[in-house]
């Protein structure tokens, strides 16, 4: 009897033995919600163009959506990058590893974009680009979890750099951001103009955040360039322009252009400084009844201050991917996800209907506008002339050009 108990014992943790990997697999994690995590500069150089209201633009467009997708609410979390490439990428690993975030969006300055999207193409999750502009997110840095919904520093060069060559300005003269957005705008720029049959005489560069531009303008004014380009942005575009009136360098003869100008700028210039300068933009909140609409909505939530074009495409991303991610039944898989958007033509109340190209660029109307004189202003934000829609063979880089993988067969 002792024997055939203790072989039933035997026998018994021999078949327990057995079990552990069973018991020690744990059920799969239930999904609780679908999390877009916004990027942003929210206290730096690029806050007013993107920033906090980039936040709120993503919360209007899940409102919009109904809160949930396949069931699931709709969480729109936030952080600031604090414009630095590292931070970015800590952020990103955090939020797709341990905090189940599916999207992140936004994403002002191009080295953290760039950043960023590498690790939510190794995360296999999304990163939607509505306000960095290096052309390489679609080029040759393309990814099949990324799409890039800001205009680029392509269209953002070759439109307004042909269109002064054209006038005659004929010599070039680059005050440049030394990060990648300034060094592309500037590429970009020179290439336009190049072709235009313009040509370019110099160029410096300055740090992010510089507010003394003495010895960059001196250098632009020595030049005698008939154009004096600002390839910078936000803080660095304001100071740069307040401090060429001060050189006088349009009184000499020389013609300021800014190749990345947002309506936030404009404001903060004011239109006696800024009025008759050419912007390009692909939105602008009072072209239609949409876009007033969007533009009433998000201003009661932010003191009165109108939409900036950034901002408005984080409300276009959202609701698009939103649509991708309801279709697919809350799949987590990014790859699967950006086909869907890439497949399906966009469209919402705010740019109306467009589509993602296969190496990822976002193709909506292309706007010229012309800065207001004051006296033709009716508000704060009035500010902004339509010229002319441009023909998008003109407005964006030909696909065939970029150098995307996506679009040459070698699948990214």
């Amino acid at each position: 009897m002792r024997r055939a108990i203790l072989g039933a014992i035997l026998l018994a943790g021999g078949l327990m033995a057995g079990l552990p990997a069973l018991a020690q697999t744990p059920p799969a994690p239930r999904r609780e919600a679908i999390r877009i995590g916004i990027m942003s500069d929210l206290s730096g150089s690029f806050a007013d163009v993107a920033g906090p209201g980039s936040v709120v633009a993503a919360q209007l467009a899940a409102e919009d959506f109904g809160g949930r997708v396949a069931g699931l609410p709709v969480q729109i979390l936030s952080a600031d990058h604090q414009n630095r490439a590292d931070t970015g990428s800590a952020i990103a690993r955090r939020w797709f590893d341990t905090e189940a975030v599916d999207a992140i969006v936004d994403l002002p300055n191009s080295a953290v974009a760039l950043a960023v999207g590498e690790v939510a193409r190794n995360a296999n999750r999304v990163a939607l680009v509505t306000a960095a502009v290096a052309s390489r997110l679609s080029g040759d840095l393309c990814s099949p979890n990324l799409i890039h919904y800001s205009l680029d520093t392509w269209s953002m060069s070759n439109v307004p750099s042909r269109a002064l060559v054209q006038q005659g300005g004929n010599t070039w003269f680059y005050i440049t951001a030394d990060y990648a957005f300034g060094h592309d705008l500037e590429r970009q720029s020179t290439d336009a103009v190049t072709r235009a049959g313009g040509r370019v005489v110099g160029s410096v560069r300055h740090p992010l955040g510089t507010t003394d531009f003495s010895s960059v303008l001196l250098q632009a004014q020595a030049s005698r360039a008939s154009v004096v380009a600002l390839a910078n942005s936000q803080a660095d575009f304001i100071n740069s322009v307040k401090q060429t009136s001060e050189f006088g360098l349009t009184r000499r003869g020389q013609r300021v252009v800014g190749l990345a100008v947002y309506i936030s700028d404009i404001v903060s210039l004011g239109l006696e400084a800024t009025q008759g300068a050419i912007v390009v933009g692909n939105w602008y909140w009072d072209l239609n009844d949409g876009t007033r609409r969007f533009g009433r909505r998000f201003a009661e939530r932010m003191g009165g201050r109108m939409p900036t074009d950034l901002q408005a495409n984080v409300y276009a991303a959202v609701t698009h991917h939103l649509k991708a991610v309801a279709a697919l039944g809350a799949s987590t898989d990014g790859r699967a996800v950006v086909a869907g958007m890439k497949a399906a033509p966009t469209e919402d109340t705010v740019f109306g209907r467009g589509e993602i190209r296969p190496d990822g660029r976002r193709i909506s109307p292309v706007y010229v506008f012309q800065i207001k004189a004051p006296a033709d202003s009716a508000s704060r934000y009035d500010v902004y002339r339509l010229l002319r829609e441009v023909p998008v063979e003109e407005a964006y880089r030909p696909i065939a050009q970029g150098g995307c993988a996506l679009v040459q067969g070698g699948g990214g």
